[in-house]
C-alpha cells in the first residue's frame, strides 16, 4: 500500500512541475504515464488478493 500511495504522491509532483514549468510538458506526461500504470498496479493487486485461502490448523 505504501508503494502504491508513494507512486501516485510522484504522479501528482511530477505533473505539478510539468504544468507550473515552462517547457516541461513531457513532466506531466510521465506523471500522467506512471500514474496509469500504478492504478494497474493496484488492480491486479487488489484482484489477486482476495483468492487467498488460509487453511485452518
Amino acid at each position: 500500500m505504501s508503494l502504491f500511495l508513494f507512486l501516485v504522491l510522484v504522479a501528482v509532483v511530477l505533473g505539478i512541475i510539468g504544468v507550473a514549468a515552462h517547457g516541461l510538458f513531457y513532466l506531466l506526461i510521465i506523471g500522467a504515464a506512471v500514474l496509469l500504470i500504478d492504478l494497474v498496479y493496484a488492480a491486479v493487486r487488489f484482484r489477486r488478493g482476495g483468492r487467498r485461502h488460509r487453511v485452518a490448523r
